[in-house]
């Protein structure tokens, strides 16, 4: 984490001014947008040291073996997302990874946007821009966010506003927008896309709006994705409907994954909503089991 946060400070300099050199960066798409917030960076950080050089080479060189593992796998790599204070640089080793690895139509390394941030539709339009004008064909994974206390605080300690969106109505107009743009980005080319959503509303337009673009069902280039417990009957609502639809789960030791569910419970504060939904239809799937049981 440290050197996350070493890394991050330092692009958010160059973002700030241009010619701060930073002579261990390579090739990555855009990071920021105009309105990314920088205020985690006061002042100049000092250069990296000849021991945070040596952990930043060999944190590339571990990505780029486990990105090359995958190629000759086939199988995609998402990179998942954390606080503003260190995302520049886990986008940077996502980005430049993705050069590095995603050839073709479909993409091995996926960057993951968070849309409830304020700048997220901007930062994904720049990037998937760049990753056009190169010819990398870029995967994406959508979700919502899960530090909207810690970065609320961070930015009122400093005197700044909110990098999150103001109401949940405005997350849910970003994530959708960012879904249909990218949607309809892989329906015309290259690229792939995973919706991480346990928003039904979301699902249904997003299924919806594969359906009018000819995306068409278990499809390569698109994936709906839920927590193993959450959000049931949209998982099994979409693999029915004939999307390609993955369970996550959470493994480890309960004091590293119970924070993680934490953290997925305060993203999804309307899942007590769904979680009743699920559990309606599992009384009546368990009652028609019962009633076929007993030949009534």
């Amino acid at each position: 984490m440290s050197l996350l946060e070493r890394l991050s400070d330092l692009l958010r300099w160059q973002q700030k001014d241009p010619s701060f050199n930073l002579p261990w960066k390579q090739d990555s798409f855009p990071l920021f947008s105009d309105s990314t917030p920088l205020y985690h960076t006061r002042k100049r950080p000092e250069a990296l040291t000849p021991q945070e050089e040596s952990d930043l080479e060999l944190a590339m060189q571990r990505l780029n073996e486990l990105s090359q593992k995958c190629v000759q796998a086939n199988v995609p790599l998402l990179v998942d997302a954390e606080h503003t204070s260190v995302q520049p640089a886990i986008d940077y080793f996502t980005y430049n990874a993705a050069i590095n690895h995603n050839k073709g139509e479909s993409p091995i390394v996926f960057g993951t946007m968070q849309t409830y941030l304020k700048d997220a539709k901007e930062r994904l339009l720049l990037a998937t821009e760049a990753a056009d004008k190169m010819g990398i064909p870029m995967g994406f994974k959508l979700v919502r966010g899960a530090y909207m206390s810690s970065e609320r605080k961070l930015a009122s300690s400093l005197g700044y506003a909110s990098p999150i969106h103001n109401t949940i109505q405005d997350t849910h107009k970003c994530f959708n927008d960012c879904s249909s743009f990218l949607l309809e980005k892989v329906a015309n080319g290259p690229g792939g896309l995973v919706l991480a959503t346990h928003n039904v509303e979301s699902g249904k337009l997003a299924a919806a709006k594969a359906h009018e673009i000819g995306i068409g069902k278990v499809n390569h280039k698109l994936e709906f994705a839920q927590l193993l417990g959450m959000s049931e009957a949209l998982s099994y609502g979409l693999s029915n409907a004939g999307f390609q639809v993955s369970k996550y789960m959470p493994f480890g030791p309960v004091e590293t994954v119970m924070p993680y569910l934490l953290r997925r419970a305060e993203e999804n504060r309307g899942m007590l909503a769904a979680s009743g939904f699920d559990r309606l239809l599992m009384r009546k799937e368990l009652g028609r089991r019962l009633k076929a049981a007993l030949g009534v």
